[in-house]
């Protein structure tokens, strides 16, 4: 094997010469007799393949016109690319449903050249990725596994009294000196949080314009390009899914969101919650409270919360049990709860339970289901039926299978028929990864971002500092 490599290689680099140029030039009509390699199996070549670096590989292509067409085989790219650093599954998904931006055209994976994939791939520049979040932010590298740091969200950073312009001047600064980056040296991506209590037009035009401020101030700060994208959507493509409903329980409010083929239907409408995680933390420090438990501060109570609460699959059934369960806070010692560990969760479904005037959160999903049924917008009534549920409460364990076990419930048999709730693909941080999704498509900047100039086309004409 060893032998034939070095064949290949020397044939390689006799014919392509020593260059780097990225780009993969062509193969010439006639070529001299190859020797032994002329009659290796075709198997044995792709394996040989394999082994060399993408670049070399592209580079035998000029060999002959039977290796370029091996050369150029999706397979053997395939198996480069699965190879990668970046999950292959995610890359799947992002080059066939995600590569012409926002209008998601959908292009079978067979009809993609992985080759030209892989090339366009090198040239994807790294981005900074700000997941805003309704409670705190999640920011880092689109070529690191996972968030850098936390902070406090922009909706809540600094003066909360100076003017947004400022505020989002301040916060933008103190992420990019946080992660030690030039504003002018790297695309960034911003997630937009519901933070409105509702979705009238008034909340949709104070959205729009928390958007346009972000463009804004963003490239006055020299960003090269800005891709700002609805933080329920960026859920949804955490979960390698561009259809669906996603259930966002934010620090405030609790937000039903319809997306299809990545557009949050508005249109259809969105139902939003008056409680979100602050309630159901507010909620166990009552329960705690109530049994005369000491604790210093809300933030003691919210790591309780991750450690111990649970969602009841059947909550009259879960209060006859011994559910006691004990964590330890660091700096405070030992805490231990028993029923007050499912229900605080419980307010999710009987709102009242906790004080709160509200739908639980199963009726909201099928009044959202039964408005995009109503509203005939796809052909089929399956896009919908895929609920992802996205924030930090929605990883309580036992959530997705007691809000599906509620929706079989109450939906009528045609409607449950197909309905599957997913649990928040990555935890919290379900939103920065489909930033990191978008971020590592190969056509990001050109299908994704906005540059100064466009943005000035785009929304100039609708500023009005």
């Amino acid at each position: 094997m060893a032998v034939v490599l070095r064949k290949v290689w020397g044939s390689v680099l006799s014919r392509s010469g020593s260059g780097s140029n990225r780009s993969w030039p062509e193969f010439p009509d006639d070529h001299p007799p190859l020797g032994d390699l002329d009659t290796l199996p075709t198997d044995v070549f792709m394996q040989i393949l394999q082994l060399l670096e993408p670049r070399c590989a592209a580079r035998s292509s000029l060999v002959c016109k039977s290796w370029k067409a091996l050369v150029s085989d999706n397979a053997l790219w395939l198996h480069l690319l699965k190879s990668g650093k970046e999950p292959w599954d995610f890359l799947l998904f992002a080059e066939t449903q995600l590569r012409y931006g926002p209008s998601l055209h959908f292009n079978h994976p067979s009809q993609l050249s992985f080759m030209n994939v892989y090339a366009q791939l090198a040239t994807v520049p790294g981005s900074v990725i700000i997941d805003g979040g309704s409670g705190y932010c999640k920011y880092g590298w689109s070529k690191y596994a996972s968030p850098s740091g936390r902070c406090a969200t922009f909706l809540e950073f600094g003066n909360l009294e100076s003017p947004m312009h400022a505020r989002l001047r301040y916060f933008f600064s103190t992420i990019y000196s946080r992660m030690q980056v030039k504003a002018s040296s790297q695309p960034i991506i911003v997630s937009l949080p519901i933070c409105h209590t509702d979705d009238t037009e008034a909340a949709r035009a104070s959205r729009k314009q928390l958007r346009e401020a972000i463009y804004s101030v963003l490239f006055d700060m020299n960003a090269p390009a800005v891709c700002a994208v609805d933080q329920a959507v960026l859920a949804l493509y955490a979960a390698r899914r561009t259809s669906g409903i996603v259930v966002n329980i934010g620090f405030h409010v609790t937000s039903i969101v319809p997306i299809l083929r990545g557009k949050v239907m508005h249109d259809v409408g969105i139902e939003i919650l008056g409680q979100g995680a602050l309630r159901l933390t507010g909620f166990l420090r009552e329960l705690m409270q109530q049994r005369s438990i000491n604790f210093e501060s809300l933030y003691t109570v919210r790591t309780i919360k991750e450690k111990l609460c649970y969602i009841a699959a059947d909550y009259d059934a879960e209060l006859r049990k011994n559910t006691q369960g004990s964590c330890e806070v660091a700096g405070e010692g030992w805490f231990t709860l028993s029923k007050e560990r499912f229900q605080t969760g419980e307010i999710l479904f009987q709102p009242h339970i906790g004080g709160v005037r509200t739908m639980g959160l199963h009726r909201a999903v099928a009044l959202c289901m039964d408005h995009c049924l109503a509203a005939e917008v796809a052909s089929d009534d399956t896009w919908f039926k895929t609920v992802v549920l996205a924030g930090g409460s929605a990883c309580l364990p036992g959530l997705p299978e007691r809000l599906e076990k509620e929706l079989h419930k109450i939906l009528s048999p045609s409607m449950s028929e197909g309905v599957k709730v997913m649990p928040p693909p990555f935890g919290a941080d379900s939103a920065w990864y489909g930033a990191k999704i978008i971020s590592n498509v190969s056509t990001f900047a050109n299908a994704w971002c906005i540059s100064k100039k466009q943005f000035r086309q785009r929304f100039r004409r609708n500023m009005a500092w």
